[in-house]
């Protein structure tokens, strides 16, 4: 009898769906004595390799037996294409440090040299807009004085810092 309560009371108020929250979280710390900018990006896996898949018309296997060089290759690939720098108003490359999977995300390392200074960052994020409409990205910016945030959206992907 208790069973058939519950039941009548799940059928007649349903309980909604959960919403999955996206949102990718990029920490970029300016190391003075290393003149460099330190970056980790963390993005949930499951929503990297559907995007990667969709993109590429191809399935990407990530943190798996599956998966390939050549999908790493595009993963990075495509973190270099969507997340660009400016530092103290030049556009700046990145090398690739290495990937690793933590759970259910990807971390990639990355790493800007030769900044000898940090005035100004201009950082443009358009990780997984294309695949999720209410994708945020979260920038957090740490220097030995400060720390920043920012929260980019697919209206608003670009964002500016200034530390001078």
């Amino acid at each position: 009898m208790r069973f058939l309560k519950v039941f009548i009371l799940a059928v007649v108020f349903p309980v909604p769906a959960v919403h999955k929250f996206y949102a990718s979280t990029t920490t970029i710390e300016y190391v003075p004595q290393e003149q460099s900018l330190q970056i980790i990006t963390e993005i949930f896996t499951d929503d990297i390799q559907l995007a990667l898949t969709e993109r590429n018309l191809k399935q990407v296997h990530l943190d798996s037996k599956k998966q390939t060089p050549a999908d790493v290759l595009l993963l990075r690939d495509y973190v270099f294409k969507k997340l660009v720098v400016f530092v103290n108003g030049t556009k700046r490359e990145y090398n690739y440090i290495g990937l690793q999977y933590d759970v259910d995300r990807v971390k990639l390392y990355l790493e800007i040299t030769n900044v000898s200074a940090l005035e100004q960052i201009e950082i443009e994020n358009k990780i997984l807009f294309d695949t999720f409409e209410d994708q945020q990205n979260i920038i957090h910016i740490k220097t030995p004085e400060t720390r920043r945030s920012l929260v980019l959206d697919k209206e608003n992907p670009k964002g500016l810092l200034n530390f001078k």
